[in-house]
């Protein structure tokens, strides 16, 4: 088991080699290893270990044999699969974390919102956008305070996020509106209303997908 300076180590390697993924500096089917992730990050290769083993755990990088560890390439089946479960799971979180969230994360997580729309898609940054689309859904989830359910949820979510608004840069303006919409609900503490705007949120975008995919 790890001590706790190792883990600490071991998590700042993971948020670190996610963030390459996530921004697209490690793209699906990219062989990642642990020597030049360690020079890369300025660290040593036992973290880096450590954290490339929690990524894979987590499904975001597959083993090719000898060959080491590769970013996993999701398919279009795994991402809606993966979105399912999430509308299953989200919705209802929604509702139970109705009155639970601080008005001070609230408020925060509205004014970047607002922000964003005022900017345009055009100025959006990537990384700002995942880090309050993470804030806001990952809030909900701890706010219920059951850390098994949040765990599962942000694993299911990262995910989708591999495929999300990168894919989709059309949808930053309407998923701007549908999370301002289940912020009004949880600060009125209304669950019916939230469980419904995250459902009709999480199901916007499965259309969108379905939509995109047949236009090809």
């Amino acid at each position: 088991m790890l001590n706790s300076p190792d883990k600490r180590l071991a998590l700042q390697a993971y948020e670190a080699i996610l963030k390459l993924i996530e921004d697209g500096d490690a793209r699906p089917g990219d062989l990642v290893t642990e020597r030049r992730l360690a020079d890369r990050l300025s660290m040593s290769r036992t973290p880096v270990r450590d954290a490339l083993l929690m990524l894979e755990g987590e499904g975001l990088l597959i083993r090719q044999g000898s060959r080491g560890l590769q970013v996993k390439q999701m398919r279009i089946e795994e991402y809606m699969d993966a979105l399912q479960i999430r509308l299953l799971l989200e919705p209802p979180v929604a509702r139970m974390a109705a009155g639970k969230v601080p008005q001070a994360e609230i408020d925060a997580l509205r004014a970047e919102l607002e922000a964003l729309l005022a900017a345009g898609q055009g100025q959006a940054d990537r990384a700002v956008v995942r880090d309050l689309d993470e804030n806001l859904h990952g809030g909900l989830a701890r706010a219920v305070g059951n850390p098994q359910l949040a765990h599962i949820i942000q694993t299911v979510r990262r995910q989708t996020q591999m495929f999300d608004l990168r894919a989709m840069p059309e949808r930053l303006e309407d998923t701007c509106r549908e999370h301002l919409k289940v912020l009004a609900a949880i600060e009125a503490g209304d669950g019916a209303a939230a469980e419904a705007a995250m459902a009709e949120h999480l199901g916007r975008v499965q259309d969108s997908i379905i939509k995109r995919l047949t236009r090809r």
